[in-house]
C-alpha cells in the first residue's frame, strides 16, 4: 500500500499533553490528523469511524487504556498503533521485547518522525494482520506481568514540615482534582498528594482497588453497599460513610465482579 498521506489519531486524557502532540503532528509534511480523543471509549468510536492508518494512544487512561483500545480491534480493522506514556520501565521492556513501537512523553519531534517513517514503511509492506494481533496481545501480557511485579504498600504525604507514612491497605479512596489526589483512609482521615490518578492507579494492586469512575479509585475490602441508579449506573457506599457514583462503563464491570457470587 503506498500512501501518500498518513491519516493519524492521537488519543490523550491530558488536554496539555494532547494538544502538544497534534501541534507537532500539525507541523509535518504528509501528515492529516484525522481525530484526538480525550478517553479511551472516545478513541475506539473515533477509529472506528475515522479509521486512521496509525493510531496514537495514551498507555495509562482512566477506565479504557491504550493497550485496551487496540485490543478492541482485530483483522483489517485494527491500525497500526503506537503507545505514548511517561517514563516507564515496565512499558519500554515490554514494547521493545515484542518490537511494539512507542513514544516517551514529552513527545520529540524527530522522535515522531521516526514513528511516522516505521508506519508508512509497515503500510507499504504489511505484516499478517494475525500477526500484528499476537504481538500486540504477547506485549500486553508481558507489561501487565511485569507491572505487577511491585505495587505500592505505603504513600509518603508531605503536611507542612513532616512527611506522613500512609498505608495503602488503610486508603479508601482516591479521587482526582486536576494535578492533585485527594485521599480518604478508612478513618476518613483525608490528604492530598501531586500526582495523576491513573499513575498512581498502576502502582496499586488492581486487587484490591477498583476504578469507579474517571476520577476515583475505592478500596475494594471497604465497598459495603452497591446501590442501582437511574441509567444503569451504581452508587458505591464505603465503611466510612463516602456515598461514590459508580460510571456506566465501571458499572458494568462491578456486574461482573461484586455482585455476582
Amino acid at each position: 500500500m503506498t500512501v501518500t498521506t498518513l491519516r493519524v489519531l492521537v488519543a490523550d486524557d491530558e488536554r496539555p499533553a494532547r494538544r502538544f502532540l497534534t501541534g507537532l503532528i500539525k507541523s509535518i509534511a504528509g501528515v492529516q490528523l484525522v481525530g484526538e480523543a480525550e478517553s479511551g471509549e472516545e478513541a475506539i468510536l473515533l477509529i472506528q469511524s475515522r479509521e486512521p492508518h496509525l493510531a496514537l494512544l495514551d498507555l495509562q487512561m482512566p477506565e479504557i487504556g491504550g493497550l485496551d483500545v487496540a485490543r478492541r480491534f482485530s483483522g483489517a480493522a485494527l491500525p497500526l498503533v503506537a503507545f505514548v506514556t511517561a517514563f516507564d520501565d515496565y512499558a519500554v521492556e515490554a514494547f521493545e521485547l515484542n518490537a511494539i513501537d512507542y513514544l516517551l512523553k514529552p513527545v520529540q519531534k524527530s522522535r515522531l518522525i521516526a514513528t511516522l517513517n516505521r508506519a508508512r514503511a509497515r503500510l507499504k509492506n504489511p505484516e499478517p494482520v494475525a500477526r500484528r494481533s499476537a504481538t500486540l496481545d504477547a506485549a500486553t501480557t508481558a507489561y501487565k506481568q511485569a507491572a505487577r511485579r511491585q505495587y505500592l504498600e505505603r504513600i509518603p504525604v508531605r503536611r507542612r514540615d513532616e512527611v506522613v507514612i500512609l498505608s495503602v491497605r488503610q486508603i479508601a479512596s482516591a479521587i482526582a482534582e486536576g494535578e492533585l489526589v485527594h485521599l480518604t483512609t478508612i478513618a476518613n482521615e483525608r490528604y492530598t498528594i501531586t500526582h495523576r490518578l491513573h499513575a498512581l492507579e498502576s502502582k496499586l494492586d488492581p486487587r484490591r482497588f477498583v476504578r469507579l469512575g474517571r476520577g476515583t479509585l475505592a478500596n475494594l475490602d471497604v465497598i459495603t453497599r452497591v446501590s442501582p441508579m437511574p441509567g444503569g449506573t451504581y452508587l458505591a457506599t464505603l465503611a466510612n460513610g463516602q456515598e461514590l457514583p459508580v460510571s456506566r462503563i465501571q458499572s458494568r464491570i462491578l456486574r461482573e465482579t461484586l455482585l455476582k457470587l
